[in-house]
């Protein structure tokens, strides 16, 4: 990325709002004397129960771009259904409680929506009929509660000597004004000692305390004399505002007279009590998981599946990748849970499925890296259950060896196991090594097995390290055992085992200094220009 201007990425908060703004075109006219009045209602789903927004009506108008912004809650790690339905509006008239006041509805995750930016898609009558041409858009926006700090580097010149036989002993406080016009301090600099040009040290503070991320927020900043005693005397005072010190360019000083009210009422000729320079400004910006995603990154989607010895005879019913067919198993539960988050994340919904630790056809010889469905030329699969996948389980013939898959690309990689390792040193050394990588992992443990060795893995409780003794660069194992959510909703586990995604994918990136593909939405445009970079592979 581009650090010209001071600008360099670092971890976010990853649980973030989003906006959306809602447009159509093309909707059904359904009034004889004049267009549609249409209305957009977002029904959000939270824990099962559907609650509703509506934006404004507009009158007369069949492609209608909405004022109403929805403002929803952003979690990956969650399936957020969504449904837009288009009305048009007569009145007072209840809205649906006719057919014909209906002119279109889609159904979707939020998920999808942040993935694509732009979400456009044909609006849908009842039984699946299509509403002539009628599309709705619905773009997505980012709204960060803390998207960056700035640090700012302050001197003085010629201040007033408040001290009869020594100069003045400088400092510097920094006060937001508040919206109630009360004051917050922002930041107080050091003392320095007998002088009255004095250079303050460069000081770091969050746009949220500085100036609520508004660049026009009035701060009041005061120059005082330090008295041991607290009795401090007053030097003099000026205002700004952020838009004034991103004036700053390489060369060219912001400068404000300090004034001290007092002094100028009463004394003729008076011009100020020294003069206050900005040096130095470096805007830091927080680059945030939905960057990235929105930025167009993809998340890419691997599993890999045990077929050591330990898992049984596929068609014995006691095995633990017995196909009933009344019910998944435990994979293909732990599978279906996890794949319906990530496949929001990938533009051709298809994962890479593959398996270790069987023989495999025609030779029957143990392989620890072989595709699902015996194609080593298209290793994927289509949708979360992973489409014909199963059906070549019962031609496996399994070894007892267990065996880590890590892949090079970036990827979410679930690893779907019973739990018996074999080979802990080099699993270690092997994450070790994916620390370093565009990788997290994700490990259930299937079956009733001891999980010990797998909780080792999970550096929840302490840093993972090699053989070697060598640390991870980041935690990227999560791990959990299936039996712990048999009688949860497959929601449950995926919201445990995904909750630490965002935070993975930031620190990676942030690590590489990797800003997003696309330039996100600028905070304060004349600084926040850099020359973005694609994520790298």
């Amino acid at each position: 990325s581009d650090n010209s201007l001071g600008l360099v990425v670092g971890p976010a908060a990853c649980v973030c709002k989003v906006e959306l703004r809602v447009s159509c075109k093309s909707l059904l006219d359904r009034d004889t004397l004049n267009k549609s009045d249409p209305c957009v209602i977002l029904m959000v789903q939270t824990n099962g129960q559907w609650t509703e927004v509506r934006t404004e009506v507009i009158k007369s108008n069949l492609h209608p771009v909405f004022g109403k912004v929805f403002l929803l809650d952003y979690y990956f790690e969650e399936v957020q259904k969504l449904r837009f339905e288009v009305y048009d509006i007569h009145g007072t008239h209840s809205i649906g409680t006719r057919d014909d006041d209906f002119l279109g509805g889609v159904e979707c995750t939020l998920g999808q929506i942040v993935a694509q930016k732009k979400m456009v898609k044909p609006l849908l009558l009842k039984y699946g009929k299509y509403a002539g041409k009628s599309t709705i858009t619905v773009h997505a926006e980012e709204i960060s509660g803390n998207n960056g700090y700035v640090e700012l580097s302050f001197q003085a010149k010629k201040l007033d000597d408040k001290d009869l036989f020594s100069k003045s002993d400088p400092f510097m406080e920094i006060y937001r004004i508040n919206d109630d016009e009360t004051e917050q301090l922002v930041h107080r600099t050091e003392v320095i000692k007998n002088n009255l040009n004095p250079v303050w040290e460069p000081f770091k503070v969050s746009l949220i305390s500085l100036c609520s991320c508004d660049e026009d927020r009035k701060l009041k900043c005061l120059v005082w004399d330090h008295d041991s005693r607290g009795k401090h005397d007053f030097i003099g005072e000026f205002y700004a505002t952020f838009r004034e010190m991103q004036k700053i360019s390489s060369g060219n000083k912001v400068s404000w007279d300090c004034v001290n009210p007092k002094y100028k009422q009463k004394k003729r000729n008076y011009k100020n009590s020294g003069v206050v320079i900005l040096t130095d400004l470096k805007l830091h910006r927080v680059y945030s998981f939905l960057d990235y995603i929105m930025g167009g990154c993809q998340i890419h989607f691997t599993v890999a599946i045990d077929f050591t010895a330990s898992n049984g005879d596929p068609r014995n019913s006691c095995s633990l990748h017995y196909i009933n067919p009344y019910q998944p198993n435990e994979y293909l539960k732990a599978l279906i849970a996890v794949g319906e988050i990530c496949q929001d994340y990938d533009s051709d919904k298809r994962f890479s499925a593959l398996g270790f630790g069987a023989r495999i056809p025609p030779n029957y010889e143990v392989s620890h890296d072989f595709a699902i469905n015996f194609n080593p030329e298209d290793d994927e699969c289509e949708g979360k259950e992973g489409g014909g996948c199963k059906i070549t389980l019962n031609s496996l013939q399994m070894p007892p060896l267990y065996a880590l898959i890590l892949l090079q690309r970036y990827h979410i990689l679930l690893i779907l196991t019973d739990g018996v390792v074999t080979d802990m040193a080099d699993t270690r050394e092997a994450i070790v090594r994916g620390s370093y990588q565009p990788l997290s992992i994700i490990i259930v443990g299937v079956g009733n097995a001891d999980f010990t060795d797998m909780q080792i893995l999970d550096g929840d409780d302490g840093v993972l390290r090699s053989p070697k003794g060598e640390p991870v660069l980041r935690d990227i194992v999560q791990f959990v055992p299936f039996r712990d959510f048999k009688t949860a909703s497959p929601a449950a586990l995926a919201k445990c085992v995904l909750a630490e995604v965002p935070k993975q994918v930031v620190e990676y990136y942030s690590h590489k200094a990797i800003s997003p593909m696309v330039p996100v939405r600028d905070l304060m445009t004349p600084i926040m220009s850099p020359v973005a970079t694609t994520p790298t592979e």
